[in-house]
């Protein structure tokens, strides 16, 4: 026999979000992420890296946010985002001219650009220093 029962006050067990393990826990490596983000060689490091690929986002504003794609640490399993960079020293390394600017991308709101290191000049060779020619005398 099939009976049903009204229970309004039933609880449903909804699924939940499945919770990540603690940030330190699951410490990034030194390849994924810089061990102090606060230095502009780890920076460059960073954008410098092709598997990084580093973009900076202004606002309507005018604040700017650089940001790069972390890849997946295969050993903690962390990464697979999005992370961000310090600022005022991505802004340093675009003054002094170590990374350029990208195609803009425009929407209503921001503009992004892909930041990439600056091509390097091949400098000249210093001239050795020549030998003078002997003469033979005779």
């Amino acid at each position: 026999m099939l009976a049903t029962v009204d229970r309004s006050t039933t609880l449903v067990d909804l699924p939940t979000v499945r919770r990540r393990r603690a940030r330190a826990a699951a410490a990034p490596s030194p390849a994924a992420a810089p061990a102090s983000p606060g230095t502009t060689g780890d920076v460059l490091r960073i954008i410098a890296d092709p598997r990084t690929p580093t973009y900076v986002t202004v606002f309507a504003n005018g604040r700017r946010r650089y940001s790069y794609w972390r890849p997946i640490d295969p050993a903690t399993g962390a990464g697979g985002c999005y992370a961000a960079l310090p600022t005022a020293e991505c802004d340093e390394l675009q003054a002094s001219g170590r990374i350029t600017l990208g195609e803009p991308v425009v929407d209503p709101n921001r503009t992004t650009y892909r930041v990439r290191t600056a091509a390097r000049v091949p400098q000249a060779p210093a001239r050795p220093a020549v030998a003078p020619e002997r003469r033979r005398v005779a």
